[in-house]
């Protein structure tokens, strides 16, 4: 059969792969050493590069092994060409071992204005150990750290099978990005490692995280301002600080949170379950449209909590009533045990009260035997089906 020219032109819109083929670039090709000591930065830049400038596909292979970056490294793309870039990571990514070399940094591995970039696999190994006792021993001069894995401005990304253990700051952050899925990842850190929050994600729309495992000693989640149509599944937090929406309230003028779907979430031992949270001062923000549903708590201190006077240190709020406004949150089937006797608090703002605020089938005993308690104030709602503690909403 012959096929016209015609034909071949279509053929060649439909599947425009067949012209521009997959392009592969090998990180040890480019000068990369998988012995852990040698710094591999110019390696995985000059593969970023030579993938960024290909037309189509591109794949950067990281076979086994360990691979030092020594410094970090912001992957622009900007001016890139190609339509999809793939790291495919068989090995581990390690950082130096003196904390102070990315210490202020801000983020390790960063990547600024891409589109279509997946991460599959591999292990960030960001050896944040000696910043986190640098931390903890109150020492002057402790750098904050770097974040191990950062998006910025990008659309379109995947994160798949990746583990992050012992990040210096954050482990993953999301930031002004639309279109992001975050499945099978693990996160690791020690329970006492100072804001090592799990995956952080603000002003961002459309992102997904799950089937996840994260440990940590803060936020397993932390959602800030500006985030919308966010969903979380399936995922085992703890120990951490649980899922927080907030801190809200930093600025005054702050893009609002809605749309928020958190769904079959295990949390361990955590301090707190399922957390909104604002600083106590005047705030344009807000929070709405938020479901929290089929979550179990396993002794967490903290299982359902609204706090808006949170002000640490008691530094620019105190006195002050938080301007966020929240309203239609719903808690569907969260159950299980709290390690305190006050499983549920809604403490909303004197200015704002939280408004339309749902428990259907809440059932959460202190100490698995001994009843809980629930704590309001400011705080609007109603109630069905089973509600231990009885509910205080008015």
């Amino acid at each position: 059969m012959k096929i016209s020219i015609f034909q071949i032109f279509i053929i060649l819109i439909i599947f425009p792969s067949l012209i521009m083929g997959l392009s592969t670039y090998n990180v040890i090709s480019l000068g990369a050493k998988p012995d852990g000591k040698t710094d591999s930065t110019n390696a995985f830049i000059k593969a970023w590069y030579k993938a960024c400038g290909t037309l189509g596909k591109s794949v950067i292979n990281v076979p086994k092994g360990r691979y030092l970056i020594r410094n970090a490294i912001t992957f622009q793309g900007g001016r890139c060409k190609s339509v999809n870039i793939n790291f495919v990571i068989k090995g581990t990514i390690v950082a130096p071992s003196d904390y102070r070399v990315l210490g202020n940094a801000h983020s390790w591995f960063s990547f600024e204005s891409t589109k279509g970039v997946t991460i599959t696999g591999g292990k960030f190994d960001a050896k944040g150990v000696t910043l986190w006792n640098c931390k903890l021993s109150r020492k002057t001069g402790c750098p904050s750290g770097a974040s191990t894995l950062a998006f910025t401005n990008s659309n379109n990304i995947n994160i798949r099978g990746v583990t992050s253990i012992n990040s210096q700051l954050g482990h993953i952050s999301i930031n002004g990005c639309n279109n992001v899925n975050i499945q099978s990842v693990k996160i690791l850190a020690s329970d006492n490692s100072p804001n090592t929050d799990g995956i952080h994600v603000q002003l961002s729309n459309r992102v997904t995280i799950l089937k996840s495992k994260i440990s940590t000693g803060d936020d397993c989640v932390s959602i800030g301002a500006g985030t919308t149509a966010l969903r979380i599944e399936n995922v085992l937090c703890g120990p951490g600080h649980g899922i927080s929406i907030g801190s809200l309230a930093k600025d005054l003028n702050e893009s609002g949170v809605e749309n928020v779907i958190v769904n079959n979430v295990t949390f361990v031992g955590t301090q707190n379950g399922v957390r909104i949270k604002s600083w106590g001062r005047p705030s344009n923000g807000f929070v709405k449209k938020v479901v929290f549903q089929h979550c179990t708590m396993i002794d967490v201190q903290n299982p359902i909590i609204i706090d808006q006077n949170y002000c640490p240190g008691n530094q620019g709020c105190p006195g002050k009533a938080s301007g966020v406004k929240i309203s239609d949150v719903t808690y569907q089937d969260i159950h299980g045990t709290s390690a305190t006797e006050v499983a549920v608090k809604f403490d909303c703002s004197a200015i704002n009260h939280c408004q339309n605020i749902k428990l259907d089938n809440v059932k959460l005993s202190f100490n698995k035997k001994q009843p809980a308690k629930a704590t309001c104030v400011y705080a609007e709602g109603s109630t069905r089906g089973l509600v231990v503690p009885k509910s205080c909403l008015y």
